[in-house]
C-alpha cells in the first residue's frame, strides 16, 4: 500500500487517546495556560532591562550586534556534550556550527547551559548506577536554569542517551511557549554481532571466558564515536523524537560526522529559526507536544520493540505536558500495535541494519497507513507526520527527501504491519497481589510466558550473582530482586542478572524475575516482570515475599501473584545506608520519589505535576 496519510484510526488507538484526553483535561488546560502567560511575560529578549541585556551578549563578539538591535532569533544550544560518552562526544563541535548556520538566516545562537550525561554503560552494576534515574531531574533542572535567562526565541536540544532525552524534553516543556528541536549525532558504526557479545558475557558468567576475553568482546561492540548500535533506551529514545514531530524528519539514525549529519543540523538550526513567534510559522513545543503526540511516542516504542524504560519515561515526559498516561494505556495500546522490527535484543541486528532496511520512514508510513499513528499533529516539519514517511538524502550538496521504500529492504528486520513478526507490541501490564509491572514479551519465547515457581528472594543483584556462582539457583525459580524501586536506591539497571539468569534458562530451568528495579531494552530472553509497584521499600508487597513461596508470572493473562497468604507477615526492612559515589546527595530525591508507574520522579512529585 502506498502512503496517504488519510487511513481512519484504529479504534484502540483513538479509545485510548480520547481517554488520556478526557483525564487530562484539568492538568492539560493549566499547563496551556501557564505557557500562554509566560510568552506574555517574556515576548522576547528586549523585555529584559538594558544591565541583563548587556550581560547576555557581552561574549557573543561576532553576534552582538545582532543581539543588541534584537534582530532575528536568538536560539538557545542546551547541550548534553561530554567526550566520555560515545553517543555525545560528536557534539564538541557542534556549537560553533549552529552558529554559523543561524547566521545563515539572520539568527543568531548561544550555548545557554549545558547538562549532565551519565552513561548507563559504563556505571551499570556500579554505585553509580543509583544516580541515574534521578539524573533525569538533574537534567530537566538544567535545562529550566539554562532557559531561566529569558534571552532565547527557541530551543536546540543536544541529546540523545538515556535519561538525557527524556530530561531535556521535562525541562524544555517548562519553556513550551518556545519552539524546539532535538539535534542527534547518529550512531557508530556496526561492530561485534550482539549476540557474539552476548554469548562472550554468558561464558564469562559461567568462567569459561577471561576477563581479557570479556574486554576484548566489549571494545570491539562499542568502539568509536556515536550511539551504541543495540535497540536500547538511546535509540529508542530517538525513534521517539521522529513520532513526537520533535527531530528534522528522518535525522534520528544517520551516521556522525558524514555530510548528511550536517545538512540535517544545519536544516534544524534554519527551521528553528523559521518556526518562532515573530514569523508566520510559530509551532511552540507546547503545542507540538500533546496527547495524540505522547500516543504517538508509545506507539512507535511499541511496534519496534523499544526499551521497557519508557514505561517510567513516557508518563514522565507526558506529566510534564499537563498529560496524564499510565501502564493500562500502554498495555492496551499494546494489544493494537503489532511488532514490526525485529533489532537486537529481540533480533540479531542493529541500528544500523534497521535503518538500511528502511528504517523510520518504513515504519512511521506503515503506522500511518495502518491508522494506528495520529497523522493530524503538529510537528516541527512543515508537512506534519507525513514528512516522517520519508527518507534524507543528499541532492548534490542539497538535502532533500525522498519516500521510503515501498518494501522492506530486509524482511528479517522489517515487517509490514499486515504480516508483523508479533500480533502485538509486547509490553504488557501484569498485575496481582504483588503490585503492577511491566513485561516484556517482544524477546522472549512465548512458551516461556507463563512461569511459576518457587521464589528465592534477594535484596541485591551482588547476592543474586553469589548465589548462582554457589550453584544456589540450578532449579526452576523465580528470582525476586527487592528494594530496588526509586525511593529505596534510584532504581538502578540490573544488568548483572542478564547473564547468570540466561546461563539457567539455557539449562532447561523455568526461570523468571520479578524486582522492583529496572531492566532496558539491552535486557534480553528471560521473562521478566519489572518496576514492580509499589516498591518493597515503605511495605510494597514484594517485601512480604520469603524464599520458597510460589510466583505465578503470566503474560498471557496478565497475572503477577504469590500463592500465599501474606496477610499476617511483616514487612522485610532494608537497612543498608546510601554513602559514597555522592549517593548521599540525592537522600531528599530517594525520599520525595513517587512510583514508577507516575515516572520515578522527584522533582515532579514535588512540583505537582
Amino acid at each position: 500500500m502506498g502512503f496517504t496519510g488519510m487511513s481512519k484510526l484504529h479504534p484502540t488507538i483513538e479509545r485510548v487517546t480520547q481517554r488520556i484526553i478526557d483525564k487530562s483535561k484539568d492538568s492539560r488546560r493549566r499547563y496551556l495556560e501557564l505557557m500562554d502567560a509566560e510568552a506574555e511575560r517574556f515576548p522576547n529578549r528586549n523585555a529584559l532591562s538594558c544591565s541583563n541585556l548587556a550581560h547576555g551578549f557581552a561574549a557573543a563578539l561576532e553576534d552582538k550586534g545582532a543581539i543588541k538591535s534584537g534582530r532575528g532569533a536568538n536560539l538557545a544550544i542546551v547541550t548534553a556534550y561530554n567526550d566520555m560518552l560515545s553517543a555525545h562526544q560528536p557534539y564538541a563541535r557542534y556549537p560553533e556550527a549552529m552558529k554559523i548556520y543561524a547566521r545563515e538566516v539572520g539568527a543568531t545562537a548561544q550555548v545557554a547551559g549545558g547538562t549532565p550525561a551519565m552513561c548507563d554503560g559504563v556505571t551499570q552494576g556500579q554505585d553509580g548506577m543509583e544516580l541515574s534515574l534521578f539524573s533525569r531531574d538533574v537534567i530537566a533542572l538544567s535545562t529550566a536554569v539554562a532557559m531561566s535567562h529569558a534571552m532565547f526565541d527557541g530551543m536546540a536540544l543536544l541529546g540523545i542517551c538515556d535519561k538525557i532525552v527524556p530530561g531535556l524534553v521535562v525541562g524544555a516543556l517548562r519553556f513550551g511557549y518556545l519552539p524546539a528541536i532535538f539535534v542527534p549525532s547518529g550512531p557508530m558504526p556496526s561492530g561485534l554481532a550482539n549476540k557474539e557479545k552476548q554469548k562472550v558475557r554468558q561464558l564469562y558468567a559461567e568462567g569459561k571466558a577471561t576477563r581479557a576475553d570479556l574486554l576484548e568482546s566489549e571494545s570491539a561492540s562499542y568502539h568509536s564515536p556515536g550511539t551504541c548500535t543495540f535497540y536500547g533506551t538511546a535509540n529508542s529514545n530517538q525513534m521517539m523524537m521522529e513520532l513526537m514531530g520533535l527531530h528534522v524528519p528522518g535525522a534520528a539514525f544517520v551516521p556522525p560526522n558524514t555530510p548528511l549529519r550536517s545538512a540535517l543540523t544545519r536544516k534544524a538550526v534554519h527551521r528553528l529559526a523559521e518556526i518562532g513567534r515573530e514569523g508566520g510559522d510559530y509551532r511552540p513545543m507546547a503545542r507540538v507536544v500533546d496527547e495524540k503526540a505522547i500516543v504517538n511516542a508509545a506507539v512507535g516504542l511499541l511496534a519496534t520493540g523499544g526499551s521497557t524504560n519508557h514505561a517510567i519515561h513516557i508518563p514522565a515526559m507526558a506529566r510534564a505536558a499537563g498529560i496524564k498516561l499510565d501502564w493500562r494505556d500502554l498495555d492496551e495500546l499494546s494489544a493494537a500495535v503489532p511488532l514490526i522490527a525485529r533489532v537486537y535484543p529481540n533480533g540479531a541486528a542493529d541500528v544500523n541494519h534497521f535503518h538500511a532496511a528502511g528504517g523510520m520512514g518504513y515504519v512511521i508510513r506503515e503506522l500511518l497507513d495502518a491508522g494506528l499513528a495520529h497523522g493530524d499533529v503538529l510537528t516541527v516539519a512543515e508537512r506534519g507526520m507525513a514528512a516522517y514517511a520519508e527518507e534524507p538524502m543528499l541532492d548534490g550538496e542539497a538535502l532533500a527527501w525522498r519516500p521510503a521504500p515501498a518494501a522492506s529492504l530486509d524482511a528479517t528486520i522489517l515487517a509490514p504491519v499486515a504480516a508483523p513478526f508479533h500480533p502485538d507490541g509486547g509490553m504488557r501490564l501484569v498485575e496481582g497481589n504483588l503490585g503492577r509491572g511491566t513485561f516484556k514479551t517482544s524477546a522472549v519465547e512465548p512458551s516461556r510466558y507463563t512461569i511459576e515457581a518457587p521464589a528465592r528472594v534477594f535484596d541485591s543483584q551482588e547476592a543474586v550473582q553469589a548465589a548462582f556462582k554457589a550453584g544456589e539457583l540450578n532449579r526452576d525459580v523465580i528470582v525476586v530482586v527487592r528494594f530496588q524501586g526509586p525511593r529505596a536506591n534510584g532504581m538502578p539497571e540490573l544488568h548483572k542478572l542478564t547473564p547468570p539468569l540466561g546461563v539457567l534458562q539455557d539449562k532447561g530451568f523455568k526461570v523468571a524475575l520479578v524486582t522492583d528495579g529496572r531492566m532496558s531494552g539491552a535486557s534480553g530472553k528471560v521473562p521478566a516482570a519489572i518496576h514492580v509497584t509499589p516498591e518493597a521499600l515503605g511495605g510494597g508487597p514484594l517485601a512480604m515475599v520469603q524464599d520458597g513461596d510460589v510466583i505465578r508470572l503470566c503474560a498471557e493473562s496478565g497475572s503477577l501473584e504469590v500463592l500465599a497468604d501474606l496477610s499476617g507477615r511483616s514487612a522485610a526492612s532494608r537497612t543498608e545506608g546510601m554513602q559514597g559515589m555522592g549517593r548521599e546527595l540525592f537522600a531528599f530525591m530517594r525520599h520525595h520519589a513517587d512510583g514508577a508507574e507516575q515516572g520515578g520522579s522527584a522533582m515532579l512529585a514535588e512540583a505537582g505535576l
